[in-house]
């Protein structure tokens, strides 16, 4: 192939170096029912115009939320994101920085990262905040394995109410280390039971706040009960504007806080890239993966920032490195920086109310029609609905209506009827009275 340099002679003796028979045997973690066994059903040559055309034709296929009524949540939501980010984004030193890899004479890259770290450490009430993760996700999964070197323990509980997503990454991420997880089963109402588990095996106990159904809980009680047998808390915050409006996971006693920082900056790009939180204790801060930035003072006396702590792979001592993060989500965490700067706290407390007093008009609208019922007794901007028919079927008659109803429960918990019938909802400050009469109006239709 025009494209493979390697002749099938070399590929061979590479094979052999490695020990494996052939290049499928590369793919072995991959289930065979998850593989292309035949090529795509796609023309094997086209004209870069033809390419480009039938591009924009599939594109066009996509519903944005951009362009009509969106109630979508389950981890990314949508916030207006001020025209002067992406203005200073697209400056050529930001858009075309990379990892610093001499660090110090980055002084721009640092301090931008410096005050990314802060503005995390405060929102999220904990003592310091590295930069930066993947998504929160991989944050998540990065605390688990952190939460274990902490402790020297090999167990982590995970809520059945964490993001499965998280649940999922996280599963994937220890599979092939010592460590292990036990994860609880999904509950509408009620908590997860963690007190009978709860033992001197286990590392951590990882939450969501506000949970996969959009449930608030202050984890106050289960933290003292943590520590009681040496455990940590992680609390995940997929919603990270929700901690404009409530208590702070740090307030309720985490030990380690991951969380999504796409709320703040960056917008919903189908799923990314994004930017993933995480915040700690002080004295568990040479356990944190990623990067830590810090202030100082050069030799004339004037202020500066430093690397203050790296545990990346790539450098030396890599089988002491703490993670295999191999970068930051430099460009989203100024994204995430710069809208934070331009909100300051009086905002961001102000942008908390708005897309919490949406939600409430939005889930008081919705509970008026008949065969639908609100489940949450308490939420931020997104709660959970059930419906007297299977949400994803709703789901396909609202966007055949123009509508992005929500997101199905059972997508993201499939094979499970029990919540076949739920929806996810959420509002946020993009969300207009105009939105919520032609969303209640299309769903007395359809159930």
């Amino acid at each position: 192939m025009r494209y493979m340099p390697h002749t099938a002679d070399e590929r061979r003796v590479m094979l052999e170096k490695i020990g494996v028979g052939s290049v499928d045997d590369l793919f072995i973690d991959i289930p065979e029912n998850a593989r292309l066994d035949k090529l795509l059903d796609l023309p094997l040559h086209a004209t870069e115009m033809e390419v480009d055309a039938s591009m924009q034709a599939f594109g066009a296929q996509n519903l944005s939320p951009s362009v009509t009524p969106s109630f979508l949540g389950a981890g990314a939501y949508r916030h207006h994101v001020p025209t002067v980010v992406d203005h200073l984004l697209q400056r050529s030193e930001f858009l075309t920085a990379y990892t610093p890899y001499q660090p110090e004479i980055s002084q721009g890259t640092l301090q931008a990262l410096f005050e990314f770290q802060s503005q995390v450490a405060l929102i999220t009430g904990m003592d310091v905040a590295n930069a930066s993760m993947y998504d929160g996700a991989t944050s998540c999964a990065e605390a688990v394995l952190m939460a274990c070197r902490v402790t020297r323990r090999k167990k982590a509980l995970l809520s059945g109410n964490l993001h499965p997503h998280y649940r999922d990454v996280t599963r994937t991420t220890v599979q092939f280390t010592e460590f292990g997880v036990t994860e609880f089963d999904p509950i509408l109402t009620g908590e997860d039971d963690f007190v009978s588990s709860l033992d001197k095996d286990v590392a951590c106990v990882v939450v969501q706040n506000p949970d996969f159904f959009g449930r608030l809980q202050d984890f106050t009680d289960l933290a003292a009960k943590c520590h009681e047998v040496g455990a940590l808390l992680v609390i995940a915050v997929t919603e990270v504007v929700s901690l404009g409006a409530v208590l702070s996971p740090g307030d309720m006693g985490a030990d380690i806080v991951v969380g999504e920082g796409q709320s703040i900056g960056v917008p919903l790009s189908f799923g990314g890239p994004y930017v993933g939180l995480l915040a700690t204790r002080q004295k568990y801060v040479r356990q944190m993966p990623g990067r830590l930035c810090g202030e100082t003072v050069d030799q004339e006396g004037k202020r500066g920032f430093v690397l203050t702590l790296s545990t990346r792979e790539q450098h030396i001592r890599r089988e002491k490195a703490t993670s295999n993060i191999c970068t930051n989500a430099g460009l989203c965490s100024l994204a995430f920086s710069i809208h934070m700067s331009l909100l300051g706290e009086v905002g961001f407390t102000k942008l908390a109310e708005i897309n919490h007093a949406e939600a409430v008009a939005t889930a008081d609208a919705l509970s008026e029609i008949d065969g639908v019922e609100v489940v949450n007794d308490t939420f931020f901007n997104e709660f959970t609905v059930k419906l007297p028919k299977p949400a994803a079927d709703v789901v396909e008659e609202l966007a055949a209506k123009g509508i992005l109803g929500g997101v199905p429960v059972s997508r993201l918990i499939p094979g499970n009827k029990d919540f076949e019938n739920y929806l996810l909802v959420a509002a946020t400050e993009t969300t207009s009275d105009d939105d919520v009469d032609r969303f209640v109006s299309a769903l007395k239709e359809i159930v």
